[in-house]
């Protein structure tokens, strides 16, 4: 069971720039900023967590199956990020608190981290 997107809206104090599907449920959720990274080990049906805000975040969250990215740090959204979630319906946040905090907050919600690829 997850955690629907509109329930960590307030909580990590966001602003919604794309609204995607806001009643839908993310399972899990990952946190990192190189790209390649989060192709490699975010799960599909995730809160993705990132400082990252140009256009290929969009591209990474719907190759991945991401329902929705969370832009840390109050960075500034280029306009073309945010044609492209509307395009491919992936919710879009931006909130003032860290990536450390965003997650801690999510966790307490009860998103778990999720990675694709376990290590040994």
């Amino acid at each position: 069971m997850g955690v629907k997107i509109g329930e960590f809206v307030e909580p990590l104090q966001a602003e919604i720039l794309v609204e995607g599907k806001m009643g839908e449920e993310v399972e899990g959720g990952y946190c990192g900023d190189l790209l390649s990274d989060c192709i490699a080990n975010a799960e599909e049906n995730s809160v993705w967590v990132t400082v990252q805000s140009h256009p290929n975040v969009v591209a990474v969250a719907t190759l991945v199956g991401i329902r929705c990215i969370v832009v840390a740090n109050g960075q500034e959204v280029q306009e073309q990020t945010l044609e492209k979630a509307r395009e491919q319906e992936i919710t879009l946040l931006r909130t003032p608190l860290s990536s450390f905090e965003a997650v801690a907050i999510l966790s307490r919600l009860g998103v778990p981290g999720k990675k694709r690829r376990v290590t040994k």
